[in-house]
């Protein structure tokens, strides 16, 4: 995991969900921060524009938490670069 990834993940995270930057780890599960589907949504609109991609609808649904998100950021930002 790229180190500025994870911290702009979970910038995104605590901004849309008003949750405290630090009460979020890079190992957090969204179940255990309370985040339901409809809250996942909104962070995954607030995750493209933060990264200039587009995430499926497919890549979306396997989305559970903070590890999820930073290895399919990473995966969209490779891609991207080829």
């Amino acid at each position: 995991m790229q180190p500025d990834i994870v911290t702009r993940v979970i910038g995104v995270i605590a901004k849309t969900q008003h949750i405290p930057v630090e009460a979020i780890k890079p190992e957090s599960l969204f179940q255990e921060l309370n985040i339901d589907s409809m809250d996942g949504i909104n962070i995954v609109f607030a995750l493209e524009n933060e990264f200039g991609v587009q995430i499926s609808d497919e890549d979306a649904k396997s989305i559970r938490g903070v590890p999820d998100v930073v290895e399919g950021i990473e995966k969209l930002l490779r891609q991207k670069a080829e």
